[in-house]
């Protein structure tokens, strides 16, 4: 059987097993059947369940190198040298396996695996596609991760898929000329057209915010802006979303917080949620509210299919989909103040919550799963194209 014949095989490489937004995304493409034969590849993982345990079983998952530890990048020199030698390990247990000879394409999910990827790549004529979820700058991925992605994986990356123009726009000067490049947003669980829309004759009961627990998505700043707007009131503030890379200690200053405020009688902590479609019909308000430059939340994507009036920070990719007082509100970046604004305009407005939720689930352009997996496949192919020229 001919390359042509026969599926695309695919090698998805990703370094971890926490629920984090990539490795969601990946399982939801996975579980959407794309037209491709995939096998996922992970370093060795933690006792117990984790994300891939969603996975399908058509799709083979295999391990390969060594444990590599969130944050591992961050610290002195000698741990930034440990670092370095697992991702050396990674490479070497990653080219030299089954999966990686046998595939066609190989399609890194995250910065990490995008470095380990790469290096394993280097020495073969494999072509490498490099998804890009976060902006390439030495915030987002801290000095180390950034050096490696601008000196080592973007000028080796066939292909890259960005989840907005704004996250694509902070890698083009690294990338090589005949880089395929597309804006594709992540699997997001969208189902299109199914919208329980906010009625004009219900009150504000509920707000909320999907997102991993971690100090830059924006907790903090929602709960100061919630407690202005509504301490004493029989309204709610909902955080879902778990603290997968260490951030137990956040969480419980969210906590501890709110009872300062006198609204902990009022917030609820949920964790990770599985039925983010049934979570997101009990809110009214969903909010997102990071602080910095967002690259694109899934959380965006999720709340605007949802039909939910929605709230978010005026830059990054966030404001490439909401376009202010049309389907949702902007509100000026890392201020609480125009948080609690927005927030209290909306309580008092019912007419505007009906029309926004009305017009966030007719959002031009929301994919579901099944063709967003359609989307990566074009970039495949393109991918391959360009490569066998």
């Amino acid at each position: 059987m001919s390359a042509r014949e026969r599926p695309l095989r695919v090698l998805h490489l990703d370094h971890t097993g926490a629920a984090g937004g990539a490795e969601l995304a990946l399982v939801r493409m996975l579980q959407a059947r794309p037209d491709w034969s995939a096998v996922l590849q992970t370093p060795p993982l933690e006792p117990g369940p984790n994300v891939w345990d969603a996975v399908p079983p058509r799709v083979p998952r295999r391990s390969a190198g060594v444990r590599q530890p969130a944050g591992a990048s961050s610290g002195g020199p000698l741990a930034v040298l440990g670092f370095g030698a697992r991702l050396a390990v990674q490479a070497l247990a990653v080219r030299t396996s089954a999966a990686f000879r046998s595939a066609d394409l190989v399609d890194a999910n995250t910065a990490r695996s995008a470095a380990y990827g790469a290096l394993a790549a280097r020495v073969a004529r494999t072509p490498l596609v490099v998804h890009l979820r976060d902006l390439v700058d030495p915030e987002s991925l801290g000095g180390p991760g950034h050096a490696l992605m601008t000196r080592v994986v973007l000028p080796r990356a066939d292909g890259v898929i960005a989840n907005s123009r704004a996250t694509l726009d902070s890698a083009r000067r690294f990338l090589r000329s005949d880089a395929v490049a597309e804006v594709v947003p992540s699997a997001s669980g969208l189902a299109i057209g199914a919208a329980l829309l906010v009625s004009a004759d219900a009150p504000l009961r509920t707000i909320g915010m999907l997102a991993r627990i971690d100090p830059w998505k924006g907790q903090a700043e929602l709960l100061e802006a919630f407690a202005r707007a509504f301490a004493g009131r029989d309204i709610r503030l909902q955080f879902a979303g778990g603290a997968p890379f260490g951030h137990e200690a956040y969480l419980a200053e969210l906590h501890r917080r709110a009872d300062e405020l006198g609204v902990g009688a009022q917030v609820d902590v949920l964790g990770h949620v599985d039925d983010v479609a049934r979570l997101l019909d009990g809110w009214d308000v969903a909010v997102q509210y990071s602080t910095r430059a967002e690259p694109l939340g899934q959380n965006v994507l999720q709340y605007l299919a949802a039909g939910r009036v929605t709230v978010a920070a005026d830059e990054g990719g966030p404001a490439e989909w909401v376009a202010d007082g049309v389907n949702g509100l902007l509100v000026l970046p890392r201020d609480v103040g125009a948080l609690a604004a927005a927030l209290t305009r909306l309580d008092e407005d019912a007419a505007l919550r009906a029309r926004l939720s009305g017009a966030a689930a007719a959002t031009p352009g929301l994919l579901d799963d099944l063709a967003v997996a359609r989307a990566h496949l074009d970039v495949y192919e393109r991918v391959l194209a360009a490569s066998a020229r």
